[in-house]
């Protein structure tokens, strides 16, 4: 029998609180660490993994590329970002698309396009509208947008320059903006995630569109989590009819090759100009081929409507499992992007899922986040309510 491998990484800095868990290797919906233990996979690398693991297509064409070129740098054209650019302004019925490497990334430039948006209007000291518990991302200026004081703790001065307002109350942005001149964007989440699975109204999100087009200020989409074919269409605003200015992308971009993207609408796409903003590793042809081929893959497969399907099938599911019991506060969220709200926090539920053979996360301290890959099959929803709810059972109960 073989000796049993401790989960260690004692030369990685200690900025995460891991599981004792170390992954070998997947296959579609599912992965096996590194002693054979198997699981269901419903994090999907934390809502990046969107064709799971060693897809039978995205797998060699990667490889292909491998052997072609993996990095050239922006000194040069990249005939890929162009084929991924192409896509991503077709699905978002957007113009033009800086490449990055992260969601922090995306969102950094999507600041850096809002203030100098201002500046060009002769705005000295441009402003941002965020929102209470926001998740832009870890530099000091994304940290800085973000809602949560936890996070922001030990690192101030934070960056000034944004004002914060609670989720769905019109009236609320309007008075906090009332009257100042420097106010250049509205940067949401249009379902928050850190945050809790908090989705913004179709008739909210509307409501903001009408109000930035009446002040000549750009709505900025953070839909690094929520896009990319996770609510059942390809971005998350599109269920409410609307089309931002400015759309920062991540995670699921890439099927799981680091890549970010800020798509921009014809009012932001010409703000960054030659020498305004770059990335050495932007764009390269590795990550635009894991682009190009996961929209592609998603495109042939109609992985939004497994995605649409799917979610509300498991959403319905957890409703049935867990929606009345004493404890459960709301089951909210659509399609492959869900949370179960607990009464109470809930992160030893990490450990116990584990050990039950589940992938989940908790986030916002009690509420359990499930964002699987899009090609999960229904038989899988369902066995991710099979194996959550009797832990959720047991935990409430203590």
């Amino acid at each position: 029998m073989t000796a049993f491998i401790e989960a260690a990484s004692p030369h990685v800095m200690n900025t995460y609180g891991r599981l004792p868990i170390a992954l070998s290797h997947g296959q579609g919906c599912r992965v096996w660490d590194v002693n054979g233990k198997e699981y269901l996979d419903a994090l999907a690398g934390i809502a990046v993994n969107t064709l799971g693991h060693n897809h039978p297509k995205l797998v060699p064409a990667l490889q292909e590329q491998l052997g072609k070129l993996i990095h050239t740098s922006n000194y040069y054209h990249v005939p890929l970002q162009e084929a991924l650019a192409a896509r991503l302004t077709a699905h978002a019925h957007m113009t033009n698309v800086f490449f990055c490497n992260s969601g922090l990334e995306a969102n950094e430039a999507a600041l850096k396009i809002a203030r100098k948006f201002g500046h060009d209007k002769g705005i000295e000291r441009p402003e941002v509208v965020v929102y209470e518990k926001a998740f832009h991302g870890r530099s000091i200026a994304t940290l800085s947008a973000t809602g949560n004081p936890k996070v922001q703790a030990g690192f101030g001065p934070l960056v000034e320059g944004f004002i914060r307002v609670p989720l769905n109350d019109i009236a609320a942005l309007e008075r906090a903006t009332a009257g100042n001149p420097n106010v250049v964007a509205v940067f949401l989440e249009t379902i928050q995630g850190e945050g809790g699975i908090h989705p913004m109204r179709v008739e909210y999100l509307q409501q903001v569109r009408r109000l930035c087009d009446a002040r000549d200020w750009l709505l900025m989409t953070d839909e690094v989590q929520c896009g990319m074919g996770r609510t059942g269409k390809w971005f998350a605003h599109q269920w409410a009819g609307i089309v931002p200015d400015v759309m920062p992308l991540a995670k699921g971009l890439g099927s799981g090759v680091p890549v970010g993207a800020v798509v921009a609408g014809p009012r932001a796409a010409n703000v960054l100009q030659p020498g305004n903003h770059g990335s050495t590793f932007g764009g390269n042809p590795l990550a635009m081929r894991a682009g190009v081929e996961t929209l592609r893959i998603m495109e042939e497969d109609g992985l939004l409507e497994n995605a649409a399907r799917v979610g509300a099938h498991l959403k319905a599911g957890l409703e049935r499992a867990l929606g009345g019991l004493p404890g459960v506060q709301e089951v909210r969220g659509q399609g492959l992007m869900l949370g179960v709200e607990l009464a109470k926090p809930c992160g030893a539920l990490l450990q116990r899922a584990a050990d039950a053979g589940l992938l989940i996360s908790v986030t916002a301290e009690s509420v359990i986040r499930i964002v699987p890959p899009l090609i999960l099959s229904a038989a899988e929803a369902d066995e991710i309510v099979a194996r959550l709810t009797p832990l959720v059972q047991a935990f409430l109960a203590e």
